[in-house]
């Protein structure tokens, strides 16, 4: 599979690898949709939960599941979660001014059909902004299932307030990488690394990208960028150094 749009870094050739963590995404993420459930993915920035859920909720709309995605970039209250599911569901006029309103609305579009959401950056969210998912879900007429993927935060809040706990499905943890999975899954990430010496993976893994996959994609992309310089045909450390500069 070539790597989508929402790739860490805007990075040509590199594909989309089937780690174990996006085995278990896939095999989690549809059985919580086919429950009509709610899950939570949590864990590290940068351990490919986003784009594991992308790709996996991806390639259930082909068998006609609406999926819809809200993001959240601050902490929002529950009436802003209000505003944000209304845009995402694309409902005409203008936001009703009541919340008693507010929710009769949103009621009645999502017991339409069923419809899955995607919550990305969920660790913004607080008590309230969950308890209103929850109020939702709970509504016997609507269809919903529902992914919460964020950082820790988001699973600490979850595990906090007992209603909503109680209520997730499946949880699951993102970690890094491990030693063996680098070698595993680097060389079928880039083309660069297909034929890189397993030593030199490893060493830019201990110093650099320490089994993120957001780092792998930004070493990635410098040391793409220093073999065109260089006309090197294969990577090296000297290469790997200079990719290391770059980096924080």
């Amino acid at each position: 599979m070539t790597a989508a749009t929402y790739q860490y870094v805007d990075l040509p050739d590199a594909s989309v690898v089937t780690t174990r963590a996006l085995l278990t995404a896939r095999e989690n993420i549809t059985d919580t949709v086919a429950a009509r459930a709610m899950m939570c993915i949590h864990g590290g920035a940068g351990f490919g939960k986003t784009l594991a859920v992308n790709t996996c909720l991806r390639e259930l709309e082909p068998a006609g599941e609406d999926v819809r995605k809200i993001t959240f970039r601050a902490r929002p209250t529950a009436r802003a979660v209000c505003y944000e599911l209304f845009t995402a569901l694309d409902l005409a006029g203008e936001p009703p001014r009541h919340p008693s309103e507010f929710d009769r609305l949103l009621k009645t579009a999502l017991a339409e059909r069923p419809r899955t959401f995607l919550v990305d950056e969920a660790q913004w969210l607080n008590g309230e902004a969950f308890e209103y998912f929850r109020y939702l879900w709970d509504e016997p007429s609507t269809q919903l299932a529902i992914i919460f993927v964020g950082g820790e935060g988001c699973h600490t809040v979850l595990r906090r307030e007992p209603m909503l706990s109680s209520r997730i499905f499946i949880w699951q943890h993102f970690t890094r990488l491990t030693p063996s999975e680098v070698l595993d899954v680097i060389p079928l990430f880039h083309p660069i690394w297909a034929d890189a010496d397993p030593d030199d993976i490893t060493f830019a893994d201990s110093h650099a990208a320490h089994g993120n996959f957001r780092a792998w994609a930004q070493l990635t992309a410098h040391t793409r960028t220093a073999l065109a310089r260089t006309g090197r045909p294969r990577v090296d450390q000297e290469l790997l150094r200079w990719a290391f500069s770059r980096l924080a």
